[in-house]
């Protein structure tokens, strides 16, 4: 029996791997990777095989395996990138649930009318100076920028805390709520995009984290059917390598930090067309509440009492180039207003009611309007009190209407009302000092401009104009009711905004050509442009030239006194520079003040004056 066992034990020396006997570790990593079989001989032929295990090759259990700055910085990039991905989606969402609502319930039109409303009376000056109509277009511009960067946050901040992501987007959504909910025309369903994008978003964002965050590092179970984990599939050892490279490049970086790459940009591409997608046909469904066609098929009455001719010679634009027309193209009449979305009245829907202090107040269908017999066709020039010393916030068309002081009169409005509180469909209230609307001649319920229905932007069906009195307390568009109250009783809006309650229009007069700046040929030019003093006519207009004494220029032919006056001042111009200044005076024999003084609170003052150089 010795004998016998010394002869196994002698051919097990020979036979047996040479590091079976003493089981002395393969230095690292391969010893994490590869487990020898070591079973009785005739089990595996005594042949030593190598077998791969399932173990993602990374560190040591226990290790704190860091990725690289780049790394880091890429997460940080493509999560802020996430961010932006779920605003998207929430926004394109939102805007197809308002093409159901309607367009004043998107979150960034609803937004955008906050700002406006809580904007300094300064600053939304300044916009209106700086960029003219534009202003809402800057102001949109604006709000998307604030966005995007506040959604840039909430990414960067998902990729720490998915619930401050979250939160984030629903903080997002409660804004949206809260300033469509609030606005004067607002109702709880105008609240349903903002809240239905925020939701959406949620999801977006959480599906846009989910390739970026780490992930645990796979460790083999120590129950495979082996010592320490080993697994006994008999793959080929290069084939596991190469496959588990494979799988390794595909979700990790190079430091075993998890980011799913190619799983991140398929999700951001189904994030971009879904808010392309969501977007483009909200905006297609809001296309549904335009009145273009319903205004388009509208004929204006003929009115009983037209506009007396121009005399001869009223308009000289023909004659001077760059001079302001006596009337102006219905697409270039001046806009300011606070909607950013123009509001949407069918004519068919439409009525103006009169409520308040009235004896017999009633409402009025906009055929019943269209129907009067007093209508009346009246040339009249409306200016902005935010119009700037040598602005452009001033136009002029020829309107059609119902007289305001009659209407106001058949309806019996009480003599203790001294403001008349009208509102637009979009909840604007203008404040109208009663006293002038009774008793300026030309007032007027305007329903048409320039031979055809008011414009939609400008009022369309039905606004009211006060000639001599800024736009802000005469000139209500899209007009739906008329309350006969009191200023104790209610402030409108901007005289709740500290704006005057009574704002006669200023003297004013305005430099056209040349411009200013502009080199210009030495020798005979003109120096023209427009001048106005709406319900008390200009009777005269100066030009200074240089240090010289105000010279009179000449005047366009007077059509009425709420209609601007052109004037025009031949010269012979010696080269080098000079510089223009004009004022105006009107037939009570007031004169524009040299004082500048901004528009707030009730009209700019001072004269316009400009420089250039003839050459």
């Amino acid at each position: 029996m010795d004998g016998a066992g010394d002869g196994v034990e002698a051919a097990e020396e020979v036979t047996r791997p040479p590091w079976h006997g003493d089981r002395q570790p393969i230095p690292s990593p391969v010893a994490e990777s590869l487990h020898v079989r070591d079973e009785p001989i005739g089990v595996w032929a005594r042949t030593p095989t190598v077998t791969m295990t399932e173990q993602s090759p990374a560190a040591a259990a226990g290790d704190d395996v860091q990725p690289t700055r780049g790394a880091r910085r890429l997460r940080r990039l493509l999560a802020a990138l996430a961010g932006l991905l779920a605003a998207a989606v929430a926004l394109g969402v939102a805007e197809l649930v308002a093409g159901l609502v309607g367009p004043a319930s998107s979150p960034v039109v609803a937004v955008g009318n906050a700002a406006i409303t809580l904007t300094p009376e300064s600053l939304k000056s300044f916009a209106i100076e700086q960029f003219g109509e534009d202003d809402k277009i800057v102001l949109v511009g604006g709000v998307l920028v604030v966005i995007a960067l506040y959604a840039l946050v909430v990414g960067l901040v998902s990729l720490r805390s998915r619930l401050l992501g979250l939160i984030g987007i629903g903080l997002f959504g409660v804004i949206g709520v809260i300033a469509a909910v609030t606005r004067p025309a607002g109702g709880l369903l105008d609240g349903l995009p903002s809240l239905v994008g925020a939701l959406v978003g949620a999801v977006a964002l959480l599906y846009l984290i989910a390739p970026l965050t780490p992930a645990a590092v796979h460790t083999p179970s120590s129950g495979d059917g082996a010592p320490g984990g080993a697994t006994r599939s008999t793959q080929h050892a290069d084939e596991a390598i190469v496959a588990r490279l494979r799988d390794v490049l595909g979700k990790t970086d190079r430091k075993g930090f998890a980011l799913d790459r190619r799983g991140f940009f398929l999700t951001s591409g189904v994030a971009v067309g879904a808010a392309v997608v969501t977007g483009g046909g909200g905006r297609l469904l809001q296309r549904r509440f335009d009145v273009a066609g319903a205004r388009s098929d509208l004929a204006l009455p003929t009115p009983s009492s037209a506009a007396p001719a121009l005399p001869a010679g009223a308009d000289m634009s023909a004659d001077v180039p760059d001079l302001t027309p006596l009337f102006t193209e219905n697409r270039d009449f001046y806009r300011v207003d606070t909607a950013i979305t123009v509001p949407q009245i069918s004519p068919s829907e439409y009525t103006l009611t009169l409520s308040g202090m009235f004896d017999s107040p009633r409402s009025f269908t906009l055929a019943e309007l269209f129907e009067r017999d007093d209508l009346v066709e009246r040339d009249i020039t409306l200016t902005c009190v935010s119009n700037e010393v040598g602005g452009r916030l001033s136009s002029t068309a020829r309107w059609i209407g119902i007289p305001l002081g009659d209407f106001l009169r058949e309806n019996g409005v009480q003599s203790s009302s001294n403001q008349l509180l009208c509102r637009s469909s979009d909840g604007m209230t203008i404040g109208t000092p009663t006293e002038s609307a009774l008793n300026v001649e030309d007032a007027l319920i305007a329903i048409g401009m320039n031979g055809e229905p008011l414009l939609v932007e400008h009022g369309f069906p039905v606004r009211m104009l006060i000639p001599g009195l800024y736009g802000y307390v005469s000139a209500c568009k899209w007009m739906t009711e008329i309350q006969a109250t009191t200023y104790d009783a209610v402030d409108a809006y901007w005289t709740e905004r500290d704006w005057a309650t009574d704002a006669p229009i200023k003297v004013f007069s305005r430099i056209d050509t040349p411009a200013a700046l502009r080199n210009v040929p030495a020798g005979p030019t003109p120096v023209a442009g427009v001048a106005w003093a709406q319900g008390r006519g200009i009777a005269k207009v100066e030009v200074k030239v240089d240090d010289a004494d105000y010279v009179e220029a000449q005047l366009s032919p007077e059509v009425n006194a709420d209609l601007w006056r052109q004037w025009v001042l031949p010269l012979d111009l010696a080269p080098g520079q000079h510089q223009f200044t004009v004022r105006a005076t009107d037939t009570e024999g007031t004169t524009q003040t040299e004082e500048r003084v901004a528009p707030f609170p009730d009209g700019a003052t001072g004269l316009h004056s400009i420089r250039m150089v003839s050459t």
